[in-house]
């Protein structure tokens, strides 16, 4: 009569909708139909996209500057100095085959020594620095020795170039907890997860959005579908602290009376989108991630970061954001496992429970 959708763990282990009436559903975040129905998570950690793309020839597909601009600093380090030395070794092969009498100054008398010096002369002409012991004489050393400074000048100009879209790349270094968890919040419980800004600089106006995607058995079909969840607070001001973000688990939720098993499942995964003013680039950055739902902890809390020293500043320890500690439980206390209902028996009113409070303002 309610009109509320319950989730039910059938004897198969799936889930199953059943109600009067269906929640509304989420709007297509971008997934498709298609490539909602995969066994594995649609969101990296690292927020990439868990997709294969094939049908298009390598090189139409890579870009070189996106692959720059994005590896790891030691990849692009390792990738310059590479290059590099294959460029001088490339070069130092072609003044071999041009002859070493006509580059003017070589002392070297065995091959190898020919050779290395062929190398330290193409360095010199590589960069455009020309100390002037070692010259070019002869129409095909100089040409060589033109194109190759030509080369240079443009590969410094290049490399210069990627080198600055990298530093002045604006993103987002967010510390996300390594689990999520379900803990007690308030009277109820809640789905909750702490992120912290890794860099010490100032993000203002940071919001996030969390949904839910989950298989439900839907007139007999298993279909993934996605939930948008309610948040404590969907956005905060200042961003200087950890917070830990909270969904209310009422029985406006989606998570309402859902247990652990009934969410592995379901094979749910929560998609995490969160976004931020940044004052040193003056830019909108965002991050993503996901949780997947063995990725969720049960009965757990997370510990206290913010401390206040002696001196009265507050000191956050973003070593400890991942700890998590059990929920304390006494006779005079109610388990979390007691207030999550079993699925089946839901429709009825979950039992009052006092327990530790999870509260985010704290965090």
């Amino acid at each position: 009569n309610s009109g509320r959708v319950t989730l039910s763990a059938g004897e198969d282990g799936d889930v199953r909708m059943r109600g009067v009436k269906p929640r509304p559903e989420l709007p297509d975040l971008g997934f498709g139909s298609k490539a909602a129905e995969q066994t594995a998570r649609l969101v990296n950690r690292d927020g990439s996209f868990n997709i294969e793309r094939k049908g298009l020839p390598f090189l139409r597909s890579f870009s070189v500057y996106q692959t720059l601009l994005t590896m790891s600093w030691w990849k692009f380090n390792a990738l310059i100095l590479i290059a590099y030395v294959i460029v001088n070794l490339v070069f130092a092969t072609i003044y071999m085959f041009v002859g070493m009498d006509n580059i003017l100054g070589m002392d070297g008398r065995s091959l190898g020594a020919k050779f290395l010096e062929a190398f330290f002369f193409s360095t010199q002409t590589f960069t455009t620095v020309g100390y002037g012991r070692m010259s070019p004489t002869g129409f095909m050393a100089n040409s060589v020795s033109a194109i190759e400074s030509m080369f240079g000048l443009l590969a410094f100009a290049l490399a210069t170039g990627v080198l600055f879209g990298r530093f002045s790349r604006p993103y987002a270094r967010i510390i996300f907890s390594d689990n999520a968890i379900v803990a007690p919040y308030r009277d109820i419980t809640g789905f909750m997860f702490r992120v912290a800004n890794e860099r010490s600089n100032q993000m203002i106006d940071v919001s996030v959005e969390v949904n839910l995607s989950r298989l439900e058995i839907v007139n007999g079909a298993k279909v993934r579908k996605f939930h948008e969840l309610s948040l404590e607070r969907q956005s905060v001001g200042f961003f200087h602290l950890s917070w830990t973000i909270v969904h209310p688990i009422d029985e406006a939720s989606p998570l309402w009376g859902v247990t652990k098993e009934a969410l592995d499942a379901s094979d749910a995964e929560f998609l995490i989108i969160l976004k931020g003013f940044d004052d040193i680039f003056s830019q909108t950055v965002h991050t993503r991630t996901s949780y997947k739902h063995n990725e969720v902890m049960y009965d757990v809390v997370f510990s206290k970061i913010i401390r206040i020293g002696p001196s009265g500043k507050a000191t956050i320890d973003l070593d400890q954001i991942h700890d998590v500690y059990p929920v304390p439980v006494s006779s005079d206390n109610v388990a979390v496992s007691s207030v999550r209902a079993d699925m089946d028996k839901i429709e009825t009113e979950p039992p009052e429970q006092v327990g530790i409070a999870a509260d985010s303002h704290e965090d």
